[in-house]
Parts: C-alpha cells; sequence; structure tokens
C-alpha cells in the first residue's frame, strides 16, 4: 500500500490511512511519500545552499520545521508520543542546519531530499504506536539500491528485503519509504520525482505481493484530466499495457517506470482514492477488460526536431546516425515521423539541446518547435477499433495538429499540437471520444 504526499499531508490523513492498514488481513507494506508541499520546500533548500544564499536558506528550513512541529501537535495526543515526534523533527532539522555550514555538493542534494520520506515515516510510527497498533519500521535504505545507470536491482532488493522480512516474521504491518535509495556507490540517492509509486512496485515484485495498491487523492485513472475537463470517469480496468502508455505520455496520477516491476511480475495494481476508500477505483492487470478508447492524456513540455535534407534522408543508415546523436546525450524520443525529404521526432528532455542540434546540423536543415504537447488517445487494440480515427479527427478538425504517431502501438495514437490548444483539444476529446461535455 503505498500513500502519495497529499494522503499524508494533514495528521487526519495519516490517522485515516491507520484505520486502512490495521483493516487488511494479510501481512502488509506501507509505503509513504512525504508530507505534501515537503519535496518542493527541500528542493528549494538545496538550491538556496548551492547558490550560497545561506540567509534565505535558513529561513526556508525553519519554516518547514515550524509546519512540522504544529503537524505533530495533531497527530499524536500523549506527552510521550509527542515528546517522541519533537525530537525526530529536531534530529533531521539539526541536520539541515548543519548543512548550512559545509560545502554543497550533489551528494548532499540527495541527502537533504530524503529528509522528506525519513520524517514522514518515523512520525507515521510513532502515531501507530501511540495508537497500541504492533507494526516494524524498515528503512528503505537498507535495501532500496540502483546501479552505475541509475536502475533498481531487483535480484539485490528482493534477497535484502526477503532477509528483513524474515528476521521480523512476528509482525503483520511494515512501514517503510518511498523515493530514496541507495546508489552503485552506497550513498543516499532516489528514484527521481514520484519515485514513490516506483518504489511501491518495486517492493510488490520483490516480495510476489498480493496486490499493489497505489492510493492518491483522486479515485483511480480517470478518462481525461479532471483538472482541465468538467465531467471525467474513472476507468475501472485496463491493461498494463494502457496503463504505461497513459503514464508515459502525461497521465499524472501514476509515475511512467512504476508499471513494469508490477508487470514483469504479474502483480495487480489498484489506484485507489484515501478520502473516499469506498470507490472501485482502477484496477491493472494483464488484462484489457475492453476493446476500444479508455483514456486522453496530455504530456507537456515537448520540443519538435526537425531535419530536413532532400540528399541524405534516403541515404543507408541516415536515421540510424540521427538516433545516435539522442544516445550520445541520453535524450529519449517520444514521437518520430518520416517523409521523402524530413524526419520530425520530439524529445521532452531539453538539457543538450544545443549540443544534439549542433550535431544534427550537418545532416540538414535543423528546425526547432518549442512549447509543444503530445495528446494521446489511449485503449486495447484502437487501430484495429471502427470508426476510430474518423471520430478522433473528427472531433479536433479546428485544431493544428503537428506530428501523428499512429500503428507505432496497438494502443495509443498520438498527436503532437501546440501547447495552447491543450485545454481545447482536451475539452473537445472528451465530448467526440466518450460524448461528455
Amino acid at each position: 500500500m503505498k500513500f502519495g504526499g497529499t494522503s499524508v499531508g494533514k495528521p487526519e490523513r495519516m490517522h485515516q490511512i491507520a484505520g486502512l492498514v490495521t483493516k487488511e488481513t494479510e501481512p502488509t507494506i506501507v509505503v509513504l511519500s512525504a508530507l505534501a508541499g515537503t519535496t518542493n520546500a527541500l528542493v528549494e533548500i538545496g538550491d538556496l545552499i548551492a547558490k550560497g544564499d545561506r540567509t534565505t536558506a535558513k529561513q526556508a528550513i525553519e519554516k518547514l520545521e515550524k509546519h512540522y512541529q504544529n503537524f505533530v501537535s495533531e497527530l499524536v495526543k500523549s506527552e510521550a508520543s509527542i515528546a517522541k515526534a519533537n525530537a525526530v523533527i529536531a534530529e533531521h532539522f539539526e541536520f539541515l542546519n548543519i548543512i548550512l555550514r559545509i560545502s554543497f555538493s550533489e551528494a548532499l542534494s540527495k541527502d537533504i531530499l530524503a529528509q522528506g520520506e525519513l520524517l514522514s515515516t518515523k512520525l507515521f510510527s510513532i502515531y501507530l504506536e501511540d495508537q497500541g497498533i504492533d507494526h516494524m519500521l524498515l528503512p528503505a535504505l537498507e535495501f532500496m539500491t540502483i546501479d552505475h545507470y541509475d536502475e533498481p536491482q531487483i535480484g539485490s532488493i528482493k534477497v535484502k528485503l526477503s532477509q528483513l522480512l524474515k528476521t521480523h516474521s512476528d509482525k503483520k504491518i511494515f512501514i517503510t519509504q518511498g523515493y530514496i535509495c541507495r546508489n552503485a556507490r552506497g550513498e543516499v540517492d532516489n528514484l527521481k520525482r514520484g519515485g514513490s509509486d516506483y518504489s511501491a512496485s518495486l517492493i510488490a515484485a520483490a516480495i510476489n505481493a498480493s496486490v499493489c495498491e497505489i492510493w492518491t487523492d483522486i479515485d483511480g485513472m480517470h478518462n481525461n484530466d479532471p483538472r482541465i475537463v468538467k465531467k471525467t470517469m474513472p476507468v475501472e480496468q485496463m491493461s498494463f499495457d494502457e496503463a504505461a502508455e497513459l503514464a508515459y505520455f502525461g497521465a499524472k496520477i501514476l509515475h511512467p517506470a512504476s508499471i513494469w516491476p508490477a508487470q514483469q511480475y504479474n502483480i495487480p495494481v489498484k489506484l485507489l482514492n484515501t478520502m473516499q476508500p469506498e470507490a472501485k477505483g482502477t484496477t491493472i492487470t494483464e488484462l484489457a477488460g475492453s476493446v476500444g478508447v479508455k483514456a486522453v492524456a496530455a504530456k507537456d513540455n515537448i520540443t519538435a526536431i526537425r531535419i530536413k535534407s532532400s540528399r541524405m534522408l534516403l541515404a543507408y543508415g541516415f536515421l540510424r546516425k540521427i538516433f545516435e546523436v539522442f544516445e550520445k546525450y541520453r535524450t529519449p524520443i517520444d514521437m518520430v515521423t518520416t517523409s521523402e525529404v524530413a524526419v520530425s521526432l520530439t524529445i521532452d528532455n531539453v538539457t543538450s539541446l544545443k549540443e544534439i542540434i549542433k550535431e544534427l546540423e550537418p545532416f540538414g536543415t535543423v528546425e526547432i518547435d518549442s512549447n509543444q504537447i503530445i495528446i494521446s488517445v489511449v485503449g486495447n487494440q484502437i487501430s484495429e477499433t471502427s470508426d476510430m480515427v474518423k471520430k478522433l479527427f473528427g472531433s479536433i478538425m479546428n485544431i493544428p495538429v503537428r506530428m501523428v504517431s499512429y500503428g507505432g502501438s496497438p494502443h495509443n495514437i498520438s498527436l503532437l499540437v501546440p501547447a495552447e490548444y491543450k485545454t481545447q483539444i482536451l475539452q473537445q476529446l472528451n465530448k467526440g471520444m466518450f460524448g461528455l461535455e
């Protein structure tokens, strides 16, 4: 059971989680994110220290510490538990204050970011103890590891975690941190943004769990973005492939990497709502449940690159040379289309864009379109669904489409459009594809 930042963001939510966890009949591992807003605050503190602005960093640390002290005053009631919780807060914020006085490094920034999950799990553990709920706190840093390429080592995780669980076989409830891990050098590191979902899926795979539950503040994966479109509906069942496409192409409820460990070990994933535990949510398994369009997602901050070359495009090895440039700079490509004289592709990571353009220029004219979005229409076997394409393009005839990717996956049709059309296209697709206004 993984609970995200908003699910643990208020003391009453932690109380609620304890109720959900204790209802379980099977032994349960509970994975917690940092309290809502904490990771952003820690990123800001790290940035300020890196810039040498220690005065503002100190103020940000004090503000965050005050937030945690207020949190504890409502989380636990007994004097002994309040004292324990305040001692935990004092210990972690003393660490942040010590960092103010030493030279900053990349490794230190990872240590700063880890404080959020360490705090949320320790405070939740103190609350469970206060309520007389037997449990065990499992430090993620003792079993969650990544290699030199920042890839999780599932074999190693499996061995270490199994040993820890065996040592405490008398316990039914285990609490651990999402997001944080150790890297190949043994330093504190993390699974990047949204990594708590990833942690949960990796843990579920490592212990061959009966189910991996991701608890958030929305009742499952919706057919469209509920923050932009008024009428949306949860999708009750979808396949791993459909969920992976939606997560990769912008559905915020699930971290893109978090599907594959569960899929690899065929462990059902459930997306559930902490605020409405009775809601069905979404179940993700090998089976799609039905054929046809399930959902629409939008991926922001996309840059399109077009290489025009009448001379070289049809030459043997031309595309390979282009892709090698992106491989060199470890920049993934989302969409690709080709014509007789040009190849267009999209990226969402522009860190090395200048270098990439420079290396592409010998191949032809390079044109860049930034501020684009990818709209993905996802469903089971949609490329074989009759009238699908007619319905899709009939819904968006007034919107300029820059690129179309169709046929690369049987579950996905992707469109590249300028970002200013995001709200309009999502609303029109909601009406045209799902009949919802």
